[in-house]
């Protein structure tokens, strides 16, 4: 997503959207957090341990000697999208009452997957404002790699649109951060 989408650095982590009745099933966290405002350490049995030695691209390596940004590519949990590299992830949590629709999607992924969470990130192109219109989300949409966009009961596949007219040096509308 950071690479097709965000078109940011690799190292920027995503937090996860979770049901909040399973919320203290993968995250030591025992509260509400429905705006992101709380981070949490994944539970310890969803934690990959460093191995001390891995194969990787046919040479021997020890994870636990990795530094810096080598150590991002090692899965570190059950739910490695949004586990940082401290085992935290910045959770929000779903709840019925107030966002009834999100709730039964996160419902139907952990009937499919077994699993209540969800990569969540903000709708935007690092360095551009957030989406806020169906206009935008549908710009934010041709202009990057995503295959597919939801906006609201309609669902849009790429190859189905019309030639987007991509606007010169789009990239350079907004000053990245």
């Amino acid at each position: 997503m950071n690479l097709k989408i965000k078109y940011r650095e690799s190292f920027r982590p995503f937090a996860p959207s979770v049901l909040f009745e399973s919320v203290s099933t993968f995250f030591e966290l025992d509260r509400p957090s429905p705006y992101m405002l709380l981070t949490a350490s994944v539970r310890e049995e969803h934690r990959l341990p460093m191995t001390s030695d891995s194969l990787e691209n046919g040479a021997a390596t020890r994870q636990q000697r990795l530094f810096g940004i080598d150590k991002l590519n090692v899965k570190r949990s059950s739910i490695p999208a949004v586990t940082h590299i401290d085992y935290s992830a910045r959770i929000q949590t779903v709840h019925t009452e107030t966002n009834p629709r999100y709730h039964r999607l996160l419902q139907a992924f952990q009937q499919r997957t077994g699993c209540p969470v969800l990569v969540n990130t903000s709708f935007n192109v690092r360095g551009e404002p957030i989406v806020c219109t169906p206009e935008d989300a549908y710009r934010c949409f041709m202009r990057t790699e995503m295959d597919y966009l939801v906006l609201e009961n309609f669902l849009l596949a790429k190859p189905k649109q019309p030639v987007w007219k991509k606007e010169d040096a789009w990239k350079e509308t907004f000053e990245l951060d």
